[in-house]
């Protein structure tokens, strides 16, 4: 009976393994939670235009522009792992409010962009909407502020990182930033060999090593996804300039939960250490 037992035990843990394995992409990406626009810019009574990103595979990505009266800079905005970008219509008034026009996109796969999502593929649309800013808008790289949230945060790490060494952007913003997805997954599941079943790497913690512009890491000690941590240990190997604004609230609240003081510490590292002032 024991053994019986045991032998259960082994076989529900490899279909688990197996599981995890087969179906990771499917935890990672998730642009099945809200495919519709719950809204646009204009809901806010902000201008705005659709735009339509080309990538180097020739993907067409569904992305927003949200123009500022009067820009300190241009915003290339990299959200999280669910939904789309009309579930970031409160950030987009938050940074508008900043003084920052506003590129948002749709990762491949996501909402009404073409082709299904993969960590090659983020980082192809991530330099569309650089090419974008930088041919269409005609925005000089430092003039671009890079902002990430959670899966966002990799990508705008690896864009950054990437650039450094050509035309590095004013200034890079990682919100809710992980180490990498091998190491949060062995965080979360220390029950399972996590850090060899994942096939992404998304390795923020080496990309911020590269960069060479001003970094603020925003994370909220509440955070009930990302774990604080991941967040302190990015910033601490980061390179100078950086500076960490600590928040409150939960993973996809904490912009909301933490405000004013969230924007004015995203005011005050725009001016200070980017040298991007208010008009």
């Amino acid at each position: 009976m024991v053994l019986r037992f045991l032998v259960g035990l082994v076989l529900v843990y490899a279909l688990v393994v197996s599981l995890a394995w087969g179906f990771q992409s499917r935890l990672l990406y998730l642009p099945h939670m809200g495919r519709d626009h719950v809204g646009t810019p204009a809901d806010l009574g902000l201008a705005w235009e659709p735009v339509t990103l080309e990538t180097g595979d020739g993907l067409s990505l569904d992305a927003w522009w949200i123009p500022a009266d009067e820009p300190r800079a241009s915003l290339l905005f990299f959200h999280g792992n669910a939904g789309n970008i009309s579930h970031r219509l409160a950030s987009i008034r938050q940074f508008h409010r900043l003084g920052l026009s506003v590129l948002i996109l749709d990762y491949r796969g996501y909402g009404r962009s073409e082709g299904s999502p993969s960590e090659e593929g983020t980082a192809r649309d991530a330099r569309a909407g650089w090419r974008w800013l930088m041919e269409e808008a005609e925005a000089s790289p430092g003039e671009i502020v890079l902002f990430g949230r959670s899966l966002g945060a990799a990508v705008a790490a690896e864009l950054a990182s990437a650039l450094a060494d050509e035309s590095p952007p004013g200034a890079v913003i990682l919100e809710s930033p992980f180490r990498s997805v091998p190491k949060l997954a062995q965080r979360l599941y220390p029950f399972l060999p996590a850090r060899w079943l994942v096939r992404f790497d998304y390795d923020t913690e080496t990309y911020v090593t590269r960069i060479e512009a001003p970094l603020l890491v925003i994370h909220s000690r509440e955070d009930e996804i990302i774990p604080f941590a991941e967040g302190q240990l990015v910033y601490a190997a980061a390179r100078e300039p950086k500076r960490l604004l600590v928040i409150r609230g939960g993973h996809n609240t904490g912009f909301i939960d933490s405000e004013p003081d969230y924007s004015a510490g995203i005011d005050a590292f725009l001016s200070e250490e980017a040298g991007l002032e208010r008009p």
